[in-house]
């Protein structure tokens, strides 16, 4: 539990924020990235991300409280303002963000609700680029966004989020009131190399050499999204899990069996095994590089695979046992609004607090 606030290379220590000082032989650093917010980080409150748990509680909350709120109002403009929500970046988060909020929202008006119409729900998907999902070839990203326009989500492409305020955002000088605000537009690397008072590459990230060390850094290693390692063209290698995983096999193979034989660390080396984002239910897109998937067919790879990536047998059966029955039932888990989660939220000065069963999914 403790949070680093300095690394002493010379006397090969680490420092921790209630002073303890750790030594070490070897370190790596696998600290992975923070949301970027761009010089507004007042806007984190009102625009969580989706990295922590705490995050998708909030998201969740907020959502559900929105529908809940709707439902009892008596005025149809209150009611939309309440059922809109703004998701602001079109990367794989954003995307599939968007899509299921917008088919979630549908499925429950239809059959939770009474008085409220799907014509209430409005998703907005706000780009600062030309297009959604940048990094896929662009065939890939016309199909992404052709779905989320077929379920009902509103692209914003070339346009920027001026600023967030509790209740909505700014964009081009018009106010858009918003109950749920999601922010997917960009990470940064952690503090890694301020620890290390050293220069950060782009996005804040530790220059690394081929075996991962830290230039300059004797027994110093980095990878994931702290690192900024580059493949065999000389290019920086992206900010995904299946980087920092193979990463994060090979130098803790190598650290036990080279450094104790007194071997160099070889040279790391990344297997693309594919680039995916889920767009919706049977929708998503896979980018092999040499060949493509999207579509139902892709939507189902991206099943197989989480569920054969889980840590177990009993989890992976568990978890396939639940989609299954999700999947045909559409049910979803338990739907709680937590007083605790919503008080911190953009709801938080106009609603009592609250925790009771509601009737809008997870």
């Amino acid at each position: 539990m403790g949070e680093v606030v300095s690394v002493d290379n010379e006397n090969r220590a680490v420092r921790l924020k209630d002073g303890t000082h750790i030594s070490y032989d070897r370190l790596v650093l696998a600290t992975g990235s923070d949301y970027n917010y761009f010089g507004h980080q007042d806007w984190q409150q009102h625009a969580p991300g989706l990295k922590s748990i705490h995050e998708a509680r909030q998201i969740r909350h907020r959502l559900l409280l929105a529908f809940e709120r709707a439902e009892r109002s008596q005025d149809e403009e209150e009611k939309r303002q309440l059922l809109t929500s703004v998701v602001i970046g079109g990367g794989p988060t954003g995307v599939e963000m968007a899509g299921a909020i917008s088919e979630l929202g549908r499925f429950m008006i239809a059959r939770d609700f009474r008085t409220l119409r799907a014509d209430h729900l409005q998703v907005l998907l706000i780009e600062a680029g030309p297009r959604v999902l940048a990094t896929f070839p662009e065939n890939l990203a016309e199909y992404a966004a052709e779905h989320l326009t077929r379920i009902g989500v509103d692209i914003r492409l070339n346009t920027a989020v001026e600023a967030i305020m509790p209740d909505g955002v700014r964009i081009y000088g018009t106010f858009l009131p918003a109950s749920c605000i999601v922010w997917g537009a960009g990470v940064k690397a952690s503090l890694a190399a301020k620890w290390l008072g050293v220069s950060p590459g782009p996005g804040g990230r530790l220059q690394v050499a081929s075996d991962l060390s830290v230039e300059g850094k004797a027994g110093i290693y980095a990878l994931g999204d702290t690192a900024l390692a580059l493949d065999g063209e000389s290019k920086p290698l992206p900010a995904l899990a299946q980087v920092a995983k193979q990463q994060g096999v090979f130098l803790g193979r190598a650290l036990k069996s080279n450094l104790l034989r007194g071997e160099p660390i070889p040279a790391f080396h990344f297997h693309n095994r594919g680039n995916t984002a889920v767009i919706g239910r049977n929708a998503a897109i896979f980018d092999f590089g040499s060949w493509q998937l999207k579509g139902r067919s892709a939507w189902l790879l991206w099943a197989i695979v989480h569920v054969y990536l889980l840590v177990n047998f009993e989890k992976r059966l568990l978890v396939s046992i639940q989609w299954i029955w999700r999947y045909a039932t559409r049910q979803r888990g338990a739907r709680i609004i937590d007083e605790d989660s919503v008080s911190e939220g953009s709801l938080s000065p106009t609603i009592p607090s609250v925790r009771s069963c509601g009737t809008v999914g997870e």
